[in-house]
Parts: structure tokens; sequence; C-alpha cells
């Protein structure tokens, strides 16, 4: 069975042979690996691990294509600059982060209304041709292809920033809907343009990190009235033309999942542990109606210790792989902390349980 056959079958919660199997890294992981020798320069991981899928990040959202970064302050560890959202952000130097809000020139709907007119279905914004490249790629190697990108609620607080968002949901929540329904619209018109020149990919992947530890960015309540909309807008599109569609959410985001589901998502990733998301427990709950991948703990894989490993895999994997709707993959990506032995014994472990 090949990857894509095996992931279209788990996405639809039929038989397959084992679980699926995909992963991400951070990069300095792979910096690490080459300089131990265990991987070669430019060697993807989907081709040296073998896993049943392919991703390709094909649009850039920026609001101004034009905009040159502007260095506004730097240190010897980190560089401070504006970028074409109007935000202004701090990166580290030496290895991978999320980048550290310091302001944002959109801060209510007055800032929204001069950034908006830049948001247009720009050719520009779309890599034609590496998407091209990826698909094919991903045909030859019998894979998974999905077109991924983000979401609306990952492209409103680059703009704004979380906190102005969040509080715009409270005090303006026309704004926020404006904002998420103009996302949702500019993504789907991005896709229209890039599939029919380039095809259509085997499936959709969103990304939208909507949950910090214990709780979601939002209420369930907020979420139907602001986002869902926007979800359900670009879900539907998806669906009009049969591409099954996997969410990523890091934070906990349980209350919010019934509603994610009633969108129309196949398949939630990532799941994260530390966060207080349960693997087990959301199976239980919402298995017969959506696939899930991720959901172990990456801590384990940090400790390099095959018996720990082994306890999370066999509290997990034997409950989780019924329903034929399980893809292995930690709940974060993998640091370079992670030993590449280690990294490979967790894979063969994995799909030793996992295997039907």
């Amino acid at each position: 069975m090949t990857g894509k056959e095996r992931m279209q079958r788990i996405l639809k919660h039929q038989p397959v042979d084992r679980v699926g199997l995909y992963e991400h890294f951070w990069n300095d992981t792979h910096k690490a690996w080459e300089s131990g020798g265990f991987m070669k320069e430019g060697e993807s991981y989907e081709d040296h691990f073998g896993f049943d899928m392919q991703e390709f990040w094909a649009f850039n959202m920026m609001a101004d294509l034009d905009f040159e970064p502007q260095v506004v302050a730097e240190t010897e560890d980190t560089i401070t600059f504006l970028d074409g959202n109007g935000a202004v952000l701090r990166r580290h130097k030496f290895h991978d982060t999320t980048p550290e809000h310091v302001d944002f020139h959109v801060k209510d709907r007055e800032g929204w209304e001069k950034l908006k007119p830049l948001l247009t279905p720009d050719p520009r914004r779309i890599d034609f041709e590496g998407y091209r490249k990826a698909k094919k790629e991903a045909a030859d190697a019998g894979r998974f292809f999905v077109w991924s990108g983000v979401n609306v609620f990952e492209c409103m607080h680059p703009v704004c920033g979380h906190e102005n968002m969040l509080m715009g949901m409270v005090l303006d929540p026309d704004w926020v809907k404006d904002m998420a329904d103009t996302y949702a619209q500019l993504t789907v018109e991005l896709q229209k343009m890039l599939f029919e020149a380039e095809g259509y990919p085997d499936g959709i992947w969103y990304y939208e990190d909507m949950g910090f530890k214990g709780s979601p960015f939002m209420s369930p309540e907020m979420y139907c009235e602001l986002i869902q909309p926007a979800h359900i807008y670009t879900i539907n599109y998806a669906k009009s033309h049969d591409l099954p569609v996997i969410m990523h959410s890091c934070g906990f985001v349980e209350p919010l999942l019934p509603h994610m589901i009633e969108a129309g998502i196949d398949c939630l990733q990532v799941i994260e542990i530390k966060a207080g998301m349960d693997l087990l427990k959301l199976h239980k709950l919402y298995g017969d109606k959506i696939a899930f991948m991720g959901g172990i703990d990456v801590r384990t894989l940090y400790t390099n210790d095959r018996k720990i490993i082994d306890q999370e895999l066999e509290a997990k994997i034997p409950l989780v792989k019924q329903g034929f709707n399980y893809v292995v993959h930690s709940d974060h990506s993998i640091p370079n902390t992670v030993n590449y032995d280690t990294y490979c014994y967790f894979i063969k472990k994995a799909l030793e349980l996992g295997t039907y």
C-alpha cells in the first residue's frame, strides 16, 4: 500500500495495513543530523524516513508584497524588524523560535482599513513552480500530497497581534469578522488560481493555532460567531473538489473541537499533551467523526530513553489505531536534542504497534 493510498483510507476510516506516518522537525534538527553523518545535505525527511505524506507551502500572505523588511534594532543574539504586515517582530539569530511580538501598525479597525486594500489575489503570492515540483515528487514517490498554509486565525495575528485581535473580538467583533472573511476569500481565490493552473492536491492542510496551555484563545461561542464561518467557507471549497481537510492547532482546543468538526475538518493535528490535550479521550469522543495525527508526547523523545518511549507508545497506539483513523506524529516538532537513533527507534516501535 502506498502512502497516498494509506492516507486516503485513513482519512475515510477505511481498513489499512498500518497506521500512517508523518512528522515535523525544527530546522536545527536537520543540521544536527547532517553534521552527525545521518542525513545528507538537502535530503528530505519524507525520502529518508519513508513518510506517507508530503506538504507544500504555496502562498505568501504578507499584505505588502513589495515591502522590504526594515531592521529596527539588533543585538548580538536578536534582530528586530518591521515587515510587510506592519508588524515589528524580534527573532533569535542562532536558533529557531517563534518571533516575539513587539508592536503592530494595525491595532484596530482604522489600521485594518488601511491595510485591507493590499490583500488582493495577486499571482505573485503563489509559488506555482514549487507546487508543481513538489506535487510531482509526491506522485512519483506514492505519497499523499497536501497543499499547506494558514487559515484565518493564523493570518490575522501576524497583522495585529494576539492581544489586539482578542480584544477586538470583545470590543469590535465586526472588525475581526471582516478580517477573517477577507482572508478566507483571499485564500480560496488563490487556491482556485493555483489548482486550475497546476492541478489539485490530494488534500488540504490548514495551520491554525487557536489555543495555549489549558485554554483556547477564545470561547466556543466566539469561535462560532467570528472564526467558524470563515473555516466553513474555506473547507467547503476544499470539499467541493473532494479534498479532505487536515487542521493543525497547537494548544488546548478541546472545547472548540466539536465546532471545528461541524465546520468540516477530517483530521485534527497535533494534539499537544503539555497544553492539556488528551489523545485517548479525544479518540474515544470523536474517533467516529474525524481522524487524528499526533498526540505522542515529544518530551518522551527528549529523554532519549527507549523504555520511556515504549511506555508512551504502548499506552496509546494499540487504542488509537482502532477505527483505522490514526497517523503517528509527535505532539510538536522534533528538536535537535532528540538523537537520530532515538527517532529511528520511535518510528520502528510505533509502526510495530500500529500494524494491523
